[in-house]
């Protein structure tokens, strides 16, 4: 057993079983149906009903991590007498972030002889996923935990997202793009490919028009990214388009027969939330992030 703690959030956007089976603590995000608040439990069936309700026109809504829950999750895993290592969303995608450090100086403060890494990861959703199950898999081989920081530090912007949504107006709502951007882009098909550069915020690389042409440019985007392919692990999330995803995955098989594993997995509600059902995004190792 290692003598630190990985910690991870929701966000992450692996399956609960992940956690389960890794022993790694999870502070979940909520989100909201009206006044009912849940709690981001990573199921896939929750997943799956969560997009089906969008589709039927429910609203989700989410909200951030409150300081002090913050606190409560970080004295917990520190009163282990253990150093831990805590991965979350980047900070430009999270209004949660500010008030994750804020408790973190707190406890810092209660537990001088330890140490409590937050690190801006500059990912989300399962470019966070990838980010964790990396550092969780070098944990396990032996490494110390100054060793995990270092390449988790060395290699997060190696860490390629690629996206595209299928309803603007998701993007519109959440202030991504204005009203007048949203209607128009409905009206002519358009299908946005967006990429997380080094900064750690969503930009849109290119508009497609129609579907087809935006899962195209997403497979083009993978191929200008990928310099070493071999054994390489890659992460699909999708929001309700198994199709789509299981065309993607197939697409990178056959141009590139050597690589390793390939999950699909439902993409967490908390980012759903905000880009709604049709989103379908890819994460993956590059050499740098470009758009």
């Amino acid at each position: 057993m290692a003598d630190y703690i990985i910690a991870a959030a929701s966000t992450a956007d692996l399956p609960d079983d992940f956690f389960k089976k890794h022993d790694i603590p999870l502070i979940r995000y909520s989100y909201s149906i009206g006044m009912e608040v849940f709690s981001d439990d990573c199921m896939e069936e929750t997943r799956s009903k969560a997009y089906q309700n969008m589709r039927k026109g429910t609203i989700y809504s989410t909200s951030m991590i409150p300081e002090e829950i913050y606190a409560e999750f970080f004295r917990g895993l520190m009163q282990s007498g253990k150093n831990v290592l805590y991965l979350d969303m980047s900070k430009e995608m999270s209004s949660s972030y500010q008030a994750s450090h804020r408790a973190a100086e707190r406890i810092r403060a209660e537990f001088p002889d330890q140490t409590l890494y937050l690190m801006d990861t500059r990912c989300i959703s399962g470019g966070l996923g990838l980010l964790v199950s990396e550092c969780v898999e070098r944990m396990e081989q032996g490494a110390s935990f100054d060793e995990v920081i270092n390449w988790g530090e060395e290699n997060k912007l190696k860490i390629m997202h690629r996206f595209t949504v299928d309803d603007l107006h998701y993007l519109k709502r959440g202030g991504r793009v204005s009203n007048a951007s949203a209607m128009i882009g409905s009206m002519l098909s358009i299908k946005p490919v967006l990429y997380v550069p080094d900064d750690g915020k969503l930009t849109v690389s290119f508009k497609a028009r129609g579907r087809k042409a935006a899962l195209k440019a997403l497979f083009e985007g993978v191929q200008r990214d990928l310099t070493e392919p071999d054994g390489m692990h890659i992460i699909i999330n999708h929001a309700d388009c198994m199709e789509d995803a299981e065309w993607l995955r197939d697409e990178l098989r056959k141009a590139y027969p050597t690589l390793g594993k390939i999950d699909i997995l439902s993409l967490g509600i908390v980012i759903g939330a905000h880009c709604g059902p049709g989103l379908l995004t890819v994460f993956y190792f590059g050499d740098k992030r470009k758009p």
